[in-house]
C-alpha cells in the first residue's frame, strides 16, 4: 500500500483529499506541525507528497527543497497559485507535478497514480536519511539538517554518527566505532578517533546539538 503525505493548512481541502484517497486504498498522513514538515516527511516515510504553497511559516517551495536533498519521492504542487512563475518555481525545487485549485479530483487522482506507476514500476521506495528527535543524517551527501540549518561532515564524522544514530540508546564501544571505520577501509586508531568525536561534538555544539553524544565511562558513547 502506498503512503501519501499531505501538506495542505485548508483542513477542508485536506479532508476532501485525505477522504479521496482513502477511497482508493491509499495509506494517508498529513503535516501537523508546519514548522517541522521536513521532519514529519523523514518520520512518516511517504510514497508521494501532495504540497500546498502558500503555508504557514515557509512555503511549499522551501519544504520541497529540503525534501529532495535527502529523497527522490514524487512531489505534487497543489496551488491556487497558477502564474507560469510559479510552475518553473515548483520544477525548480524538485516537484514533480502542479495541479492548480479549484481541482479536479478526478485529474489529481489520475496524476497521483501516474507519478506512482512512473516511480515505483521498477524499484522499492527509499528514504536516504535517518531521523532521531529531529536529528536528520543524510545518507546521500553526509549532511546533518537540524532547526532549518544543514552541517556537512567529513567522512569519518559522518561513520560515527551514523553508528550512533541508527543505534540510539545502545552504548557503542569505542573499539566498535573503530571496526565500523575499520571495515571502509579507513585506518583509524583510538587517538584519531577520539579527535574526530571531538570536533564532531563542536560541530553539534555549533549547531544547538549541546550533548547529543554521551559518553559512557570505560563504556563508549551513546546517543539517547
Amino acid at each position: 500500500m502506498y503512503k501519501i503525505m499531505i501538506v495542505e493548512d485548508e483542513e477542508k481541502i485536506r479532508c476532501i483529499i485525505q477522504s479521496a484517497l482513502e477511497k482508493w486504498g491509499f495509506e494517508v498522513c498529513y503535516a501537523e506541525d508546519f514548522s517541522k514538515v521536513f521532519e514529519e516527511f523523514v518520520e512518516k516515510k511517504p510514497h508521494l507528497v501532495i504540497m500546498d504553497i502558500n503555508l504557514p511559516v515557509y512555503d511549499g517551495f522551501y519544504w520541497c527543497s529540503k525534501i529532495r536533498a535527502i529523497a527522490k519521492v514524487p512531489i505534487l504542487f497543489l496551488s491556487s497559485r497558477s502564474t507560469n512563475m510559479d510552475i518553473v518555481m515548483a520544477v525548480q525545487m524538485g516537484g514533480d507535478d502542479y495541479v492548480t485549485k479549484p481541482f479536479s479530483m478526478e485529474v489529481l487522482m489520475a496524476k497521483i497514480n501516474a507519478l506512482l506507476r512512473r516511480t515505483y514500476s521498477y524499484v522499492e521506495p527509499s528514504l536516504e536519511a535517518i531521523n532521531y528527535k529531529d536529528v536528520i543524517l543524510s545518507l546521500r551527501d553526509n549532511t546533518i539538517y537540524y532547526n532549518n540549518q544543514s552541517l556537512e561532515l567529513t567522512k569519518n564524522e559522518f561513520k560515527i554518527l551514523y553508528v550512533l544514530m541508527k543505534n540510539h540508546e545502545t552504548i557503542i564501544s569505542r573499539e566498535k566505532l573503530m571496526q565500523e571505520l575499520w571495515e571502509d577501509e579507513s585506518f583509524i586508531d583510538d587517538n584519531t578517533l577520539t579527535v574526530n568525536i571531538n570536533r564532531l561534538r563542536k560541530k553539534l555544539n555549533e549547531a544547538g546539538l549541546e550533548d547529543f553524544i554521551t559518553t559512557i565511562k570505560n563504556q563508549g558513547y551513546i546517543i539517547k
